[in-house]
């Protein structure tokens, strides 16, 4: 009587899109990875047979999920957490490395990704805390912890397993923290600091026409300083102090600019001392105002300066050579057509010769001719544009957008809030995922390597998707259960 409670209680709008994209998924990946010579999309020997059974075993999976009690996730959390660390701290060791990443675990015949469910004891360990009787997002000091949950295993990935695309998709985890009441200036803060990134690498290596100095840094500067004019206006009303501000920023220039005439000066000082005054300036207003507005604002000013000044040692000490050469092809700082820009190339290639309505299904000649590297994996939605054209191209976006569009649905609808938290942690990390993997196969941002959400070829990713996607689905059938008692 219990499992057909649970059975009546699935969202099988859910399941359905599920097993539709996964097919989908299953059929391209045999398309990208079909050779001449090969004959049976059933053969085991080859990606597709053994997708099928990655998928097969992704769907018992699923059911076993669906079997258990909703309450063990709750009150397992932090274990689970906890145990998730620790494999996280140890896969370095037992790891070998693939192309620079010590981020895959060998045992017996499969190799798995630690990284991959590492997402979702997060989700869960984080919807644990944020659902504590009480606990309201006030301000950043209610964010401290959660943002430590999702910041540990974000390091630990990034720096020890050197695998820095599976590390930024816990920064999905803002879509759940907005709608439990984060600020939206947190989010303005995410963006603009990757508009700062971006002109500080873009233009750092170009000098002044004048003085001592790059235009990166003077570009950023000025950034800012339009930025924090922007949210005084719209925000806070206060021309006043606007204008005292402006005339403020435009006399450090102006004198930068006369005693350069006798000696040279460094107009990345001149832009640091500009915002120390904004910063100084905002601070005293919002002790005379009383204003904890104008906090967020001063926040911005000194969090954003820090960044500028550390660009460049995150750009050429963190990062690895391979990922600083894609991100300065992407922006325009090098051409390298048969290096780094060769994957994007290819797969602008491959996804423009299908026009319409595609070359047909195996027939696209760029992913047979494997000239796109990838290409079940990262690189598969080319396989999608060329084989499927613009038509199927834009059927999959749309499976996806109601996918997410569903799970954001099954969010609001829970009754606590452990399971919303949960529900849209599980949306931010497909939104991502399939944002940025889109993004990247069409030239529009860096190559990260993440894959395809339940579409790429790989056990870890559907593993670890299915299961985010069944303990979602548990936990909304649960709440079926508990309308009926």
């Amino acid at each position: 009587m219990r499992n057909r409670s649970i059975i009546s209680g699935i969202d099988w709008w859910t399941i359905g899109l599920f097993l539709v994209i996964s097919l989908f998924g299953w059929m391209n990946i045999y398309g990208s990875s079909y050779s001449f010579d090969q004959t049976s999309i059933w053969d085991f020997s080859n990606r597709a047979g053994k997708q099928l059974v990655w998928l097969a075993t992704a769907v018992v999976m699923g059911g076993i999920i669906l079997m258990i009690e909703e309450k063990a996730y709750d009150v397992l959390g932090y274990i689970f957490y906890v145990i998730m660390l620790l494999l996280l701290i140890i896969t370095p060791i037992l790891a070998r490395d693939i192309k620079g990443s010590l981020s895959w675990i060998t045992i017996g015949p499969i190799s798995l990704q630690p990284a991959e469910f590492a997402k979702c004891f997060t989700a869960i360990a984080v919807a644990k805390y944020m659902s504590r009787y009480g606990y309201r997002v006030r301000d950043l000091r209610d964010l401290t912890v959660p943002f430590l949950m999702i910041g540990m295993p974000m390091l630990i990935i990034m720096v020890a397993q050197r695998e820095t695309g599976s590390a930024l998709v816990f920064l999905s985890f803002l879509l759940a923290f907005y709608r439990q009441g984060m600020s939206g200036y947190v989010l303005s803060w995410g963006a603009a600091s990757a508009i700062l990134f971006i002109l500080v690498i873009r233009f750092g290596e170009v000098a002044l026409p004048f003085g001592v100095g790059n235009v990166g840094m003077l570009v950023s500067t000025l950034a800012i300083e339009a930025i924090v004019v922007g949210l005084l206006i719209g925000h806070e009303k206060d021309m006043r102090s606007v204008i005292i501000m402006g005339l403020g920023v435009i006399l450090c220039y102006g004198i930068g600019l006369l005693v350069n005439i006798w000696t040279s000066v460094n107009f990345n000082y001149i832009g640091i001392i500009s915002l120390a005054y904004t910063a100084i300036y905002l601070l005293v207003q919002a002790v005379k105002q009383r204003k904890s507005s104008i906090g967020w604002i001063i926040g911005f000013v000194i969090v954003s300066t820090l960044l500028c000044q550390g660009c460049n040692f995150a750009f050429h000490k963190i990062l690895q050579p391979h990922q600083r050469i894609r991100i300065e092809v992407l922006l325009g700082m090098k051409d390298d057509p048969h290096g780094a820009g060769y994957n994007v190339n290819q797969s602008l290639i491959a996804i423009g010769s299908g026009q319409t309505t595609g070359k047909g299904f195996l027939q696209g000649t760029q992913t047979k001719l494997k000239f796109v590297p990838e290409q079940d994996t990262d690189f598969i939605f080319c396989t999608v544009g060329e084989e499927w054209g613009f038509i199927g191209s834009a059927g999959l976006l749309l499976l996806y957008l109601a996918l997410i569009l569903r799970i954001i649905y099954i969010a609001e609808r829970q009754r606590d809030k452990f399971s919303m938290i949960y529900a849209y942690c599980v949306a931010g990390i497909l939104l991502f995922h399939v944002t940025i993997n889109i993004g990247m196969v069409l030239g529009l941002l860096p190559v990260i390597g993440i894959p395809l959400p339940f579409f790429s070829y790989g056990g870890s990713s559907l593993w670890g998707f299915t299961i985010l996607l069944a303990i979602m689905l548990r936990l909304d059938a649960a709440r079926v259960n508990k309308m009926q008692g």
